[in-house]
């Protein structure tokens, strides 16, 4: 084997090197551990992947851009908030809205998309036009989110929830949970926006050499208000389902899950350093993370112990991520 070639095949290892081990873990369970390789667990775990995915497909745009979001898990909580309350069952004693009768749940997806977007085109302006860097303008919004969540609803768990919103969790068609589903469609979406549409080739362009770009003729601070508000809508949908998954919401849902799409998306090959990344990188990130979890659980790792595995794993990714990009200067 000649030089060239035994070195293409040690960066291979090199870089994919989460994704091979992660691999090897789940054979490993599944080999050890009973009803791993079920297609009740598979399904659970895609279940579990849903809003996970819509969360990373979001984060990816502002990844691919050199960018980041911080402000993704509260805008998470916010989005699961504002349904609740607007889906709450007239007869349950902690009604927020205890005269309103509960809204039309595709109004409500709609409304809580809306005003997700609203405040990340806030946030994209201030990257765009003020030249703020995405971690500071982020990390600010993430805080006026949570300020205002607070406020909204004093900080008070919500539930009682009508059924035709828990059943967007429990509901299946063709034996597939409705959350699925919605994953899949936001992810085909996502795909054609990344891979047929102006925008997504902007937005890579945008990655890959922001002054050029301009140059070159590309809207830049347009599209980065747009890669932010969608980003936000989606994190409002992630919201609408998590909090139909859960039955219930508060202002601590989706904390820190902003931090876990990063990685994901740099595990599955999105480049923090901005030109690089597609909706097949956020899918196979996600899905690592998941199978980590799933796996570590059905060998009886200590749940607390779990955070620290996902921690070296992020440490690792970025750390080859960057490796790639040096490699290739």
């Amino acid at each position: 084997m000649d030089k060239t070639k035994k070195k293409q095949i040690t960066d291979f290892l090199i870089n994919n090197g989460v994704i091979i081990v992660m691999f090897v873990l789940v054979f490993y369970t599944g080999l050890t551990a009973d009803n791993f390789f079920t297609s009740g667990n598979l399904l659970n775990t895609l279940m579990n992947m849903s809003a996970r995915l819509v969360i990373a497909l979001g984060i990816a745009g502002c990844v691919i851009t050199a960018g980041c979001d911080l402000s993704a898990g509260r805008m998470i909580g916010f989005g699961a908030c504002i349904a609740g309350v607007l889906l709450q069952r007239m007869d349950y004693s902690g009604k927020f809205f205890p005269n309103m009768e509960p809204m039309n749940i595709f109004l409500v997806v709609l409304i809580v998309m809306v005003i997700c977007g609203i405040f990340g085109s806030i946030t994209g302006f201030f990257i765009a036009y003020l030249s703020v860097p995405p971690f500071i303008a982020t990390l600010a919004m993430m805080e006026i989110i949570l300020g205002i969540n607070m406020i909204f609803t004093n900080a008070t768990p919500l539930g009682g929830y009508v059924t035709e919103y828990t059943n967007v969790a429990t509901g299946r068609f063709l034996g597939i949970s409705y959350l699925i589903w919605i994953a899949v469609i936001v992810a085909a979406i996502t795909w054609f926006i990344f891979n047929m549409t102006r925008h997504g080739k902007y937005m890579y362009a945008i990655g890959g050499n922001p002054q050029a770009a301009e140059v070159a003729g590309v809207p830049v601070k347009m599209t980065l208000i747009l890669i932010y508000m969608k980003a936000a809508m989606m994190y409002g949908l992630a919201g609408f389902m998590l909090g139909a998954k859960a039955g219930g919401a508060s202002v601590a849902l989706g904390l820190g899950y902003e931090m876990e799409a990063i990685a994901a998306c740099t595990i599955g090959g999105v480049s923090v350093t901005g030109g690089r990344g597609r909706v097949s990188s956020a899918v196979i990130g996600v899905a690592v993370f998941e199978l980590l979890k799933v796996a570590l659980q059905y060998l009886g790792m200590d749940a607390n112990a779990q955070w620290i595995a996902i921690g070296v794993v992020i440490f690792i990714a970025i750390s080859l991520d960057i490796r790639k990009y040096i490699a290739k200067k």
